[in-house]
């Protein structure tokens, strides 16, 4: 806290002294800033995703059970290393799958690498391993929150998929997923390299 606290205050010191000259700083900071030689956007992805991780590692703890309308929507690169998925999934989504997580899964296990689950597909068992690497969205839309994540790989961008297609439970089946209007509560990472 204290490096970032004396970093804008450094900052709100300059611009009360010099509003012309900070502002004409700050915009070549943004037009003409080099690429950085520290990775903070790996840094950032991977902090975002233990968010993913400690929110599953919770619900592992408490038996699988997710507390009051909470469920997971979880988008994932299913040809990213360390993905194990069926053969008949990955023919069916060989770029990208969406799964639920919410009444119909068993033998939740997570790592600090990722995480496997047992879900039904067309009444059909399915064991999955994703690591959270290849993960590109977490969205628990009962509280309205979400985090997409650039992909790992650069030939990886996300392309259009299917809804999610893995089997919700059969009383009254799952909430509608809307998405907010003004986005306040998604939060979406994306530092753009210069070319």
């Amino acid at each position: 806290m204290g490096a970032g606290y004396s970093f804008q205050r450094r900052i709100y010191k300059h611009s009360a002294l010099d509003r012309g000259r900070g502002y004409r700083q700050l915009k070549h900071m943004t037009e003409d800033t080099p690429d950085s030689l520290i990775p903070y956007d790996e840094i950032v992805q991977e902090a975002l995703r233990a968010v993913v991780g400690r929110v599953l590692g919770e619900i592992q703890e408490t038996g699988s059970e997710l507390p009051g309308s909470h469920h997971f929507y979880i988008t994932f690169k299913t040809g990213a290393p360390g993905v194990d998925i069926p053969q008949n999934l990955r023919e069916r989504f060989p770029d990208e799958m969406t799964i639920v997580l919410q009444n119909k899964f068993w033998d939740l296990n997570v790592t600090d690498e990722g995480f496997s689950v047992g879900l039904s597909f067309n009444q059909v068992p399915a064991q999955l391993a994703i690591p959270f690497a290849a993960i590109t969205a977490f969205v628990d839309p009962a509280v309205d929150f979400g985090l997409q994540f650039q992909a790992t790989v650069a030939d990886m961008a996300p392309e259009q998929h299917e809804d999610p297609e893995n089997d919700e439970a059969e009383q009254g089946g799952g909430p509608a997923v809307s998405d907010s209007e003004d986005g306040s509560n998604v939060v979406t990472v994306d530092f753009g390299k210069k070319k």
